[in-house]
C-alpha cells in the first residue's frame, strides 16, 4: 500500500475515532447517577424535526434510571404531523413513569399539544400558551402578476391538483375542501386536550378557538395543572416518582452539533463511520490496536 494511502486511511480513522467519542459520549449519560435521576428534556422553538427528541423518550422509556422526565417546552407550536408523532411517544413514556411539563415564555399551538401529554403540567403566570387550532393561508397574487405581465397555464390530473394556486382565486369546492380538512385536524387537536386534562368539554370548547391565553387564565380553566417554574416542576416530578428528594444532579441529553464527520462527507456517511467505530469498540480493544498496526 503507497504511503500517502496510508496516510489518508489514518486521517480517516482519527475522525472516526473524534466522532465516536464527541458524538456518542452522551448516551451514556444516565448510567453515571444512581438510579434515582430526573431527565429534563428542552424542546425549543418551531416544531418540525422531532427524531432527535423522539429518540431521547425512547431511551428514557427503557431507562430504569431515570424514574421521571421533565419536559421544558419553550415553543409557539409547528407542523401538525410532527407534533403528532412526539405526542405519541411522550404518551407512551407517561404510561411507565411521570411526565412533567414546565411552560417558558410560550407553549402555544403545538406546544400545548405537546404539553397535554404529560402527566402534570407547570406554567408560569405570563407564559403565552392555549392556540388550540390550526391555520392554514394563501396569498392570491393574480392582479399583481397581470400588472407587470406574468402569465401561467397549469396541466393537472385533477380538479383540485393546484388548489392554492395565488395565479387565480380560489374556488368554493377548494376552499370548503381545505376547510374540512382544517377541521378534521381541529378536532384532533380538542381530542388531545380532552383526553390530557380533567376538563369538561363544554366548559373549555368556547376558549379553544385559537385564542391565545396566559399561563393564568389557562389554569383558571383547568388547562394548566399549576403556577410554578422549572424548579417546581422538577420537584414535582421527584414527588411524583416518589423520590424521597430532588436529585443533586438531572439528566439532561444535549442535543449535537453537526460535527466534522458530518460537514467533510455529509450526514449519511458520517453516521456509518460512527456506526462502524460502535461495532469496532464492541469487538474490544485489541481489534483497535490491529488495525492500527496495519497502517
Amino acid at each position: 500500500m503507497k504511503r500517502g494511502h496510508r496516510i489518508f486511511i489514518a486521517v480517516v480513522l482519527v475522525l472516526i475515532v473524534a466522532a465516536f467519542v464527541m458524538g456518542r459520549s452522551d448516551r451514556y449519560g444516565p448510567n453515571l447517577f444512581d438510579g434515582n435521576t430526573i431527565a429534563l428534556l428542552r424542546i425549543e422553538g418551531p416544531i418540525v424535526d422531532v427524531r432527535w427528541h423522539m429518540d431521547q423518550v425512547k431511551d428514557f422509556i427503557g431507562d430504569d434510571g431515570i424514574r421521571a422526565v421533565v419536559l421544558r417546552i419553550n415553543s409557539p407550536g409547528g407542523a401538525i404531523a410532527p407534533t403528532q408523532e412526539l405526542y405519541r411517544e411522550i404518551k407512551r413514556l407517561a404510561q411507565v413513569k411521570p411526565v412533567v411539563t414546565s411552560m417558558g415564555t410560550v407553549a402555544a399551538s403545538g406546544g400545548y399539544y405537546l404539553s397535554c401529554a404529560s402527566d402534570w403540567i407547570l406554567s408560569n403566570p405570563g407564559t403565552i400558551t392555549g392556540s388550540v387550532g390550526v391555520i392554514m393561508e394563501f396569498t392570491n397574487l393574480e392582479d399583481l402578476f397581470q400588472k407587470i405581465g406574468v402569465r401561467s397555464h397549469t396541466i393537472k390530473s385533477g380538479k383540485f391538483k393546484d388548489t392554492g394556486n395565488p395565479m387565480r382565486p380560489m374556488t368554493e369546492e377548494e376552499e370548503k375542501l381545505l376547510q374540512d380538512m382544517i377541521m378534521d385536524t381541529y378536532d384532533q387537536f380538542v381530542e388531545a386536550v380532552l383526553d390530557g386534562r380533567p376538563v369538561e368539554e363544554d366548559n373549555v370548547r368556547p376558549y379553544l378557538d385559537g385564542r391565545v391565553l396566559t399561563g393564568r387564565q389557562a389554569y383558571e380553566l383547568g388547562l394548566v395543572d399549576e403556577m410554578g417554574n422549572i424548579n417546581d416542576a422538577i420537584e414535582k416530578a421527584a414527588e411524583m416518582a416518589g423520590l424521597a428528594k430532588v436529585p443533586d444532579r438531572l439528566y439532561e441529553p444535549v442535543r449535537e452539533r453537526p460535527g466534522l464527520l458530518s460537514i467533510l462527507f455529509g450526514d449519511s456517511a458520517a453516521r456509518a463511520m460512527i456506526d462502524l467505530a460502535d461495532h469496532l469498540r464492541d469487538q474490544g480493544g485489541d481489534r483497535w490496536l490491529q488495525l492500527w498496526r496495519a497502517f
